[in-house]
C-alpha cells in the first residue's frame, strides 16, 4: 500500500506535464488621490446671418481641473475654463463680452476666464449628491442642458441628487440658485439689454425620473418649476412625460409636456410634443421626427443648438418664449464613409402651428471623426433659407433671417 502511494506521488508531475501554473494576477493600480482633467477645443467658425456682416472666429478653449479620489464617499472637483480668440472678427453675443460688434453675425464664443465647476460630492446609499457649481443635463437636454456646443458651457450653482435605490428607477432632483451663462465673465450686466447676461439669480426646482424596469421600454417624467430674479420673462412651470421603445424594427421616442407662465408676459399656457422614429439599416441610420412648440412655449435652460437646425436661427425666441409657435418636421441620415468618418445630413421644414415651410427650411451636414479615446474632429455646415412668415411675437416684420454657418474643430480630452 505504501509503495502504491509512493508511485502515485511520483507520477503526479508527469500527469500535469505541459500545464501552465495559474498566473498570479497583477496588483491593481493604486488609485490616484488627485486626477487631472483636461478638455481642449480649437474651432474655426464662420457665420453669415442676413442683415448682419459675416463673422470669422478662430477660438481656443481649455478646461483644466482636478478631481479627488473618494474618501468615505466624499470627493471634490474644481475646473477652470479659459477661452481665447486668434481671429476675433465676430459678435460674441452680449454687451461687454470680448469681442462684441453688433454689426457682425453672432458667434457666442467670447474670450473669457472663469470658474466652470467646483463642487463637493458624496456617493453612498445608492445616491450621488453634489453641492456647488456643476454641470446638469437631463434627458436629451431639450429643457435642462449645459449648452456644450459653445466654448463657454452653461453651468449651475446648485445642489443635485440622483438616487437608484429601486431597480430600474433613477430619481433626480436639483435646486438651482444661479445660472452661469455662456457669454463669459467679462459680459457686464449693467451694460446689457438683457439683465444679468453673465449669470442669472434663480430659484429653480427640477424633478426628473427615468424608469427602465419594463422590458423594452424607457419611461420618463419631469416637473420643472423655474423662477428667475429680475428676469421674469423666463419664469415657467413645465410638466412632461416621455417613452422610448422598439416596435416593428423601429425605435420610437415620444414626449409631451404642458407649460404655464408661457409667453413673453408669462400669462399663457402652452404644449410641447416631440415624436421620433429611427430605423437602423446595416451601418446606416435614418430618423424621421416632428417637434412642436405652441406659441410662447419657452426652454430657458436648454441646449437649444441641438434642436431646429445648427444655423441657430430659432434659438433666442425658443429660450424666451417670444415666438409664434414652432413645428419642425425633419429627416436625418447617418452613414459611415471612408476612414471611419461618420456623415450625418438633416433636412428641416419649419412652420408655426402647421407642418409647413412658412418660416423656412434648413439643411445641415456634419462630419465626425474619432481618432482615439482622446482626439475627435467635427466639421459642420448649416444653411437656413427663410420663407418670410413672422416668427417672433413682436410688432413689425419678424421673419427668420437667411443664415449660413460653417465650423471645423478638433477636441482633445484626457
Amino acid at each position: 500500500m505504501k509503495s502504491k502511494t509512493i508511485l502515485l506521488l511520483a507520477a503526479t508531475p508527469l500527469l500535469h506535464a505541459g500545464e501552465t501554473a495559474p498566473a498570479t494576477p497583477p496588483p491593481a493600480p493604486a488609485e490616484q488621490w488627485i486626477t487631472p482633467l483636461i478638455d481642449i477645443r480649437a474651432r474655426y467658425e464662420y457665420a453669415d446671418v442676413d442683415m448682419k456682416d459675416p463673422s470669422h472666429a478662430f477660438t481656443f478653449r481649455e478646461r483644466l481641473g482636478l478631481k479627488t479620489m473618494a474618501w468615505n464617499g466624499f470627493s471634490a472637483l474644481v475646473e477652470g475654463e479659459f477661452s481665447q480668440a486668434a481671429i476675433d472678427d465676430y459678435n460674441g453675443g452680449a454687451l461687454g463680452a470680448d469681442p462684441y460688434d453688433p454689426a457682425n453675425s453672432q458667434i457666442a464664443d467670447p474670450q473669457t476666464n472663469e470658474l466652470n465647476q467646483a463642487y463637493l460630492q458624496y456617493e453612498g446609499f445608492d445616491t450621488i449628491a453634489k453641492l456647488g457649481r456643476q454641470k446638469i443635463i437631463y434627458d436629451n437636454a431639450a429643457f435642462i442642458g449645459n449648452v456644450g456646443w459653445r466654448q463657454n458651457e452653461q453651468t449651475y450653482d446648485a445642489i443635485s441628487l440622483s438616487n437608484k435605490s429601486i431597480a430600474g428607477l433613477t430619481l433626480n432632483y436639483a435646486y438651482i440658485n444661479q445660472v452661469n451663462r455662456i457669454f463669459g465673465s467679462d459680459a457686464d450686466a449693467s451694460l446689457a439689454i438683457t439683465p444679468n447676461v453673465q449669470d442669472i439669480a434663480a430659484s429653480v426646482h427640477l424633478f426628473n425620473a427615468s424608469y427602465k424596469g419594463i422590458k423594452g421600454f424607457t419611461l420618463g417624467a419631469y416637473a420643472y418649476i423655474m423662477n428667475f430674479e429680475d428676469y421674469g420673462i423666463w419664469d415657467n412651470n413645465t410638466f412632461g412625460v416621455s417613452a422610448k421603445t422598439d416596435l416593428l424594427g423601429v425605435t420610437w421616442y415620444g414626449e409631451i409636456a404642458a407649460q404655464d407662465k408661457a409667453g413673453p408676459l408669462g400669462n399663457d399656457q402652452a404644449m410641447y410634443a416631440h415624436l421620433i422614429a429611427t430605423k437602423t439599416l446595416g451601418t446606416q441610420t435614418v430618423s424621421l421626427g416632428l417637434e412642436h412648440l405652441d406659441a410662447g412655449f419657452k426652454t430657458p435652460l436648454a441646449t437649444v443648438h441641438a434642436f431646429n437646425g445648427f444655423a441657430d436661427v430659432t434659438d433666442a425666441a425658443r429660450i424666451s418664449g417670444t415666438h409664434n409657435g414652432l413645428s419642425d418636421l425633419y429627416i436625418s441620415h447617418t452613414i459611415p464613409i471612408f476612414c471611419d468618418i461618420k456623415w450625418m445630413n438633416v433636412l428641416h421644414a419649419m412652420g408655426d402651428n402647421e407642418i409647413s415651410t412658412g418660416y423656412g427650411w434648413e439643411f445641415d451636414s456634419v462630419l465626425t471623426k474619432k481618432f482615439d479615446d482622446h482626439f475627435t474632429a467635427i466639421a459642420k455646415f448649416a444653411l437656413f433659407e427663410s420663407e418670410g412668415d413672422d416668427y417672433e411675437a413682436k410688432p413689425g416684420v419678424q421673419a427668420l433671417p437667411d443664415a449660413i454657418r460653417v465650423s471645423m474643430e478638433l477636441n482633445y480630452t484626457f
